[in-house]
């Protein structure tokens, strides 16, 4: 999953450049390696500002029409029904939402109603507090138990259960111990659900806690996570540079397919 944002303030390449810069990447990514392209107009970065429901549709919108008129299979990164619902009807077929379906409560029926794939992540808080100082007594029991409520929550509103993709949301209310925790033990997520599992550590702070490293520094560090993560079970890797983590991609899935136990 190649990572586009519209917009100018998220925490690695905030862009809100025009339609047509916007394009051009879109086909990179799809070039290095991309199988869906997510399309974003609100960050989630820590302490990000909230963004009105008509800005984030006039930034994303025309960019998630424009790459369905050119066959490119999109994602919509939003927690707004009205959102997923416009970019569904543009063509989005997967809505990956941060708050797994809890900021807006029409958003279960939206995609209960659309059949579209979603993603349903976990966040401690929300997108102003979830770094300020998250704590958990057993962040892999506590984000398995969140899972349970989500997808019955989802159920119950009609959505699919093969439609369902799980996040564990590194970075998303998370500390080190914790990232690293999740990452490691994706094995537990897989087969407590039996669904797909989607790793998103492009770039992210603990990264660069661990190394020293500035934002566009840490491709080494996203490629070590990514493998281990796939080594581990994940079924998609979300990420800035496709070109790079294609290859991690390929290389860590042969190693995933080769293991006995």
């Amino acid at each position: 999953m190649g990572v586009l944002n519209c917009t100018p303030d998220s925490f690695s390449d905030g862009n809100n450049d025009n339609l047509k810069a916007l394009i051009l990447r879109a086909k990179q990514m799809v070039l290095h390696g991309a199988n869906v392209v997510d399309v974003g107009g609100e960050s989630t970065r820590p302490n990000a500002s909230p963004v009105d429901v008509q800005e984030e549709l006039a930034r994303v919108i025309p960019v998630v029409q424009a790459l369905t008129e050119r066959d490119i299979p999109v994602s919509i990164d939003t927690m707004k029904a009205e959102v997923m619902q416009k970019a569904i009807v543009a063509g989005a077929r997967l809505v990956n939402d941060v708050s797994a379906l809890t900021f807006d409560s029409n958003s279960l029926y939206v995609v209960a109603d659309t059949g579209v794939d979603v993603c349903l992540m976990h966040m401690q808080g929300n997108v102003k507090t979830m770094q300020t100082n998250p704590h958990y007594d057993d962040v892999l029991s506590e984000v398995l138990f969140f899972f349970e409520q989500r997808i019955e929550a989802c159920v119950q509103a009609g959505v699919q259960t093969s439609a369902m993709i799980l996040d564990p949301g590194i970075g998303f209310g998370k500390r080190l111990e914790d990232n690293l925790n999740l990452i490691a033990n994706i094995n537990v997520i897989k087969k407590t659900f039996d669904m797909p599992v989607l790793l998103g550590a492009s770039r992210k702070s603990f990264l660069g806690a661990m190394t020293n490293s500035e934002v566009h520094q840490r491709e080494i560090e996203t490629a070590v996570a990514s493998t281990v993560g796939i080594f581990c079970g994940a079924d998609m890797i979300r990420v800035h540079d496709c070109f790079e983590h294609h290859k991690t991609a390929l290389v860590a899935s042969k190693l995933a397919d080769a293991k006995i136990l």
